[in-house]
């Protein structure tokens, strides 16, 4: 694969820091390449147990007895806890969940998916845990299961009894106690009037599906807690250790002081780590039993914990005889598995903009959150975006075949811009997706003839456009220590976990300041030192994090200027600070910021203190319409172009050029932002062409990565082309916005539309497998 970034970046001037807009190396990346970063399993820790989980055989099922006898007596198994124990001590707490408080950490009383935690082994050393897992015998009434989303839609059998709304999302409140639904969350969009359409107008209509996904991150979940007295610590591999500190203490009824959690780099997660999966388990039983425990699963239970989620969407969009977008609709069903974890939440920020970033007269939008007796989904790169832009981007491309036009000259003509209004209420800013758009469609000289063999192998070429809302309402905080020989502490509760948001942060910092690449450390995440942080997911910490870093260095920066005027004997406005220090304009008298805190405070080793914090806020969706002026703080706008070839012989895909860009307001660090651009979409080429969880009867089959299909450096493209697009973000820091999901989100059907344009067959259920190009193409031979 040849990478070729064609972005036009512009840097920071020198005055003071020339941080920003540098290509500075990624503060971790010597320790990685030398094997030296630890993760959270690597960390030197105290003496713990080990945990293991027996887990369910069935999908839906009462729980009528745990004979745990035999567990016990394999020599080292040290106790073995079930639900019902947990719960006699804990109640009701157990059940956690951000949306609703529907999961227990073990099964209580029933089973609704097979592998959900029945009975917790521990013991000494995992050997002897997993020995006790495989003899406990639990024993069972089954149930009726629902395994399919549309069928869960229509009715019994009932996942859940009631729904139990958590004190989390204080929206979802009017749901508490309702019943006989396995539709937890309906979320819909009316824009417009409908009418009936306009004379010479040509309406294009499929279904469309995306099934569950594995997040796949190299490092594996990990957890450990022990408790010190009244407190209990935790050491977690997690994105969310703000999130996961508020929930261990209502678990265990303690106060927020009374909990630590620390994170450490991840490897991977791609919302994989988010929220609470191991830490409620591993924070029962170490409260609960006094002892120190760790939970490390193996790669086929992480298949158990957390996926995709699965995406049915039937669409249509009509267009009027002058080529523009007159209506769209979307019925949209998340299949959400037994628990809803984020489900709700995904299901309205992504039915928002199911209709695409164009602009349309009459909209609507039906989103629903299905719970059925699979493992439950949750957050994943995009966060439910990319399965509803498979559906959008599909249908436009079709409309535009349909009127015989140009799908990007089509998509153009339609696209929002600068101050349009969108479909759900809320304006256009720094979202420029005719610039991404152009130049994706530049790279792959789309105007120019393609040259397109006849024989075995087809060649075709497609685009697709992508937007997002960045999660809102959320709040940031950032604390700067500036030591006195003018290095710098920077305490954020932000995650690293490959993005590099150690190294953006850094250069946040440094560039109010004028310091030096490698002058200014991140703490890891530690809720006894670093401060309140909602979440690191959704590529909101560029923006949100990084507009708290940019005010405390700000004010840092004023604090040294006041300190400076003091010395120099001028007012503060007459004080400059420069790459070398501070300067009085008027009397030229200079001094460095080692000189200046040593002179301040008359001993060396001294640090000075900032600290700032910064939230959004949004206006609620409209009960009835789901519009809001301000239903998010800002858009991300992408798009990708994908030039590929077919083999009609073994229906197999090769991309020869992707090209891919967003807008990401500036580019804090360039060469940073190309990865992420050039991550996510290696990514969703996974998800285009072979990504899959296969279910059968609600067993997982393909939940190892022997047999879960992933892309080798084989499929990955001959050539890739990442593209930044600068459209500078009015409150973003230095006009910047997150990068991470941006080309994910229209990757899938960009390969999709260059596949149809190549065979001239829509397919509408990913992934594009050889098979099933193969099952097409025989379908197409025997219609003609």
């Amino acid at each position: 694969m040849t990478v070729d970034p064609r972005s036009s970046v512009a840097t920071a001037g020198t005055e003071p820091g020339g941080a920003v807009g540098e290509r500075w190396t990624r503060v971790d990346a010597r320790a990685k390449v030398r094997g030296e970063l630890h993760h959270a399993a690597d960390e030197a820790l105290r003496p713990c147990l080990d945990v293991v989980v027996a887990r369910s055989t069935r999908p839906h099922a009462l729980i009528e007895s745990v004979d745990a006898a035999a567990a016990k007596a394999v020599d080292g198994v040290v106790d073995v806890v079930t639900g019902a124990d947990l719960h006699a001590l804990l109640g009701d707490a157990i059940f956690t969940g951000p949306a609703f408080a529907d999961q227990p950490c073990l099964a209580v009383g029933k089973v609704r998916y097979v592998g959900e935690p029945v009975a917790a082994v521990i013991a000494r050393g995992q050997a002897a845990a997993r020995a006790g897992a495989e003899e406990v015998a639990v024993g069972y009434r089954e149930l009726d299961p629902v395994h399919d989303v549309d069928a869960a839609v229509l009715g019994a059998p009932f996942v859940h009894d009631v729904l139990r709304p958590s004190i989390v999302f204080g929206d979802l409140a009017h749901l508490r106690d309702k019943r006989d639904t396995n539709v937890n969350y309906e979320y819909t969009l009316r824009h417009g009037e409908p009418a009936e359409p306009p004379p010479g107008s040509v309406t294009v209509s499929h279904e469309f599906w995306c099934p569950p996904t594995h997040h796949v991150p190299i490092e594996l979940p990990f957890t450990a807690a022990w408790r010190i007295g009244d407190r209990l610590e935790i050491l977690s591999a997690t994105q969310t250790p703000s999130y996961v500190r508020q929930s261990v203490a209502d678990l265990l009824g303690i106060p927020l002081g009374s909990v630590r959690v620390r994170s450490a780099p991840l490897g991977g997660s791609f919302g994989a780590k988010m929220y609470d999966r191991l830490e409620p388990l591993a924070a029962a039983l170490a409260w609960t039993r006094n002892t120190a425990v760790r939970l490390a699963v193996t790669r086929e239970e992480a298949f158990l914990l957390t996926t995709r989620h699965g995406c049915a969407v039937t669409g249509s969009m009509t267009a009027d005889a002058d080529g523009n977008i007159v209506a769209a609709d979307s019925d949209v069903r998340y299949d959400t598995g037994a628990y809803a974890d984020v489900g709700p939440r995904i299901t309205a920020k992504s039915g928002m903009v199911a209709s695409g970033p164009y602009r349309i007269a009459q909209a609507h939008v039906r989103s629903r959150c299905v719970y059925t007796n699979k493992p439950s989904a949750g957050p994943f790169r995009g966060f439910g975006v990319p399965q509803v832009t498979w559906s959008h981007e599909s249908l436009v491309d079709e409309l535009a075949r349909a009127r015989g036009e140009d799908p990007a000259a089509f998509r153009r003509r339609n696209l929002l811009r600068e101050g349009d209004v969108s479909v759900v209420g809320t304006p256009m800013h720094s979202a420029d997706f005719v610039g991404c758009l152009d130049a994706v469609t530049d790279a792959l000289d789309w105007d120019s003839p393609l040259h397109r063999p006849t024989g075995r192998y087809r060649r075709g070429r497609g685009v697709a456009v992508g937007i997002k809302a960045v999660l809102t309402p959320t709040i940031s905080n950032a604390v700067l220590q500036l030591n006195q020989d003018a290095s710098a502490t920077l305490m954020i509760s932000t995650v690293d976990m490959g993005q590099g948001s150690d190294t953006i942060m850094a250069q946040i910092a440094a560039e109010p300041l004028g310091l030096p690449e490698g002058s200014v450390r991140v703490v890891t995440a530690d809720t006894d030192v670093t401060p309140y942080d909602t979440i690191t997911a959704g590529s909101r910490s560029t923006y949100h994090t990084g507009n708290a870093v940019r005010r405390a260095a700000e004010a840092m920066r004023d604090k040294l200027v006041d300190i400076a005027a003091a010395r120099f004997g001028v007012p503060a406005t007459d004080v400059k600070l420069t790459g070398d220090g501070l300067v009085s304009t008027q009397t030229q008298e200079s001094a460095s910021i080692p000189e200046l805190l040593h002179g301040h405070f008359g001993a060396r080793g001294t640090t000075l203190t900032s600290e700032a914090e910064f939230r959004t806020t949004w206006q609620p969706y409209d009960k009835e319409t789901g519009r809001s002026p301000q239903v998010t703080e800002h858009w991300f706008a992408g798009a990708a172009a994908a030039q590929l070839t077919v083999d009609t012989m073994t229906g197999r895909v090769h991309v020869e050029h992707l090209a891919i860009a967003g807008d990401v307001g500036r580019a804090i660090n360039p060469a940073m932002v190309e990865q992420q651009l050039t991550g996510a979409a290696i990514m969703g080429v996974g998800h285009a062409l072979f990504d899959q969880i296969v279910f059968d009867e609600g067993q997982i089959v393909n939940g190892t990565l022997l047999d879960y299909q992933l892309p080798s450096i084989h499929d990955v493209p001959d050539k890739v082309t990442p593209i930044i697009v600068e459209n500078p973000h009015r409150t973003g820091p230095f006009g910047a916005k997150g990068v991470g999901e941006t080309t994910i989100i229209p990757l899938a059907p960009a390969i999709a539309n260059a596949v149809r344009d190549a065979i001239g067959i829509r397919l509408t259920r990913l992934p594009l497998t050889s098979e099933r190009i193969l099952d097409a193409l025989a379908a197409q031979e025997e219609q003609s």
